[in-house]
């Protein structure tokens, strides 16, 4: 990792572990439920996957309900949840190895967040966790982000990111984080196709 990083912040969908099946079929039941239209994998991973839930289903006039029904809906689906080969070895060096903090930053539900952790064994890894709803403004808001830091007590300057969609980067962005890095999208200062590559950056 470059010089002047001394922590590193993860988001989990979609970088340490593949929920992007497990969501999209939750995501459906809950439409079904409250009388709207299901949507194709593709159209569920442009317009739901990255945004805070709240901000997706609100376009469609579904409220907290609604997001309540989809968070419980998800555990009908965890067997669809996969860990990426990478992920344990990836943080296992930055953490022992390094010597780095690492912080999780999630628009997922802090509950789920943690069951997910655990269901992979990936928690102890971490040394701040924020969820969805451990902060008033999910991503693409910076909220999350300087939390973490301030909770690592590291300075953003000082801190790199490694997120799969666009409001990673753009919630890296405003909260002035140094060096974001894009696991296979765009606009990030690096992008890398798999996690492990950040243990060459």
């Amino acid at each position: 990792m470059r010089e002047e990083i001394n922590g590193i912040l993860f988001d989990l969908d979609g970088v340490l572990i593949d929920s992007s099946d497990a969501w999209w079929f939750a995501v459906n039941a809950t439409l079904k439920k409250f009388g709207k239209k299901k949507v194709s994998k593709e159209e569920f991973l442009k317009t739901y996957w990255g945004p805070h839930l709240r901000e997706s289903f609100r376009k469609i006039n579904l409220g907290e309900d609604a997001i309540e029904d989809c968070n419980k809906q998800y555990y009908k689906f965890v067997d669809k949840i996969k860990i990426f080969p990478e992920s344990r070895e990836v943080l296992s060096i930055l953490k022992e190895e390094k010597k780095l903090k690492i912080g999780l930053v999630t628009n997922t539900p802090r509950e789920i967040t943690l069951f997910s952790l655990k269901k992979f064994s990936l928690l102890n890894y971490f040394d701040v966790i924020i969820g969805g709803d451990d902060v008033k403004k999910g991503k693409p808001d910076p909220e999350m982000m300087l939390k973490a830091c301030k909770l690592l007590n590291i300075k953003p300057k000082h801190v790199a990111l490694v997120g799969d969609t666009k409001s990673d980067i753009i919630a890296g962005r405003r909260a002035g984080i140094r060096l974001i890095i894009g696991l296979g999208i765009d606009n990030a200062d690096i992008k890398i196709k798999k996690l492990d590559e950040i243990l060459k950056i």
